[in-house]
């Protein structure tokens, strides 16, 4: 049901004041009305789209929500196995290798990647380190020619 608004209006200037009191405030809700408007279409924008989902914070809780990691990892595992490390096998190697690496790539999450990427990534980077440590002397301070040394 639509309210019926009653106004107290006894000469023309009374009119002509709620006239301009009406335009002002159709004025007003027209403002608010585009503005919400602009807005609400603003973030289905690409730019909006790209600012809400591309940090990888938003990543993460996507993909703990729907294991995004995990379904394509499924998928492309199975594939990169066949392709490049069982390229030669028969049918029935590459069904078993694409059954248990769909097993796998099920298993595996953001978390994971990421910890499987940094092991690997410390396989080439940490062997500089360690050979640089063993030959360096510890330096305690004392000078080597001291009574206490």
């Amino acid at each position: 049901m639509k309210k019926i608004r009653r106004y107290n209006i006894r000469n023309l200037e009374d009119l002509h004041a709620t006239v301009a009191s009406l335009k002002a405030e159709y004025t007003m809700q027209e403002e608010v009305l585009f503005n919400d408007t602009k807005v609400y279409f603003r973030q289905f924008t690409l730019g909006g789209l790209i600012k809400k989902y591309a940090t990888p914070s938003a990543f993460l809780k996507m993909d703990d929500k729907l294991n995004l990691s995990s379904s394509v990892m499924s998928y492309i595992l199975p594939f990169i196995m066949n392709t490049t490390l069982f390229r030669g096998s028969g049918f029935l190697t590459k069904t078993l290798v694409g059954l248990a690496s769909n097993k796998v790539g099920k298993t595996l999450d953001a978390e994971h990647l990421s910890a499987i990427f940094n092991s690997v990534k410390s396989w080439f980077t940490g062997s500089k380190k360690k050979k640089e440590k063993e030959g360096a002397d510890v330096d305690y301070g004392i000078p080597p020619d001291s009574e206490t040394y």
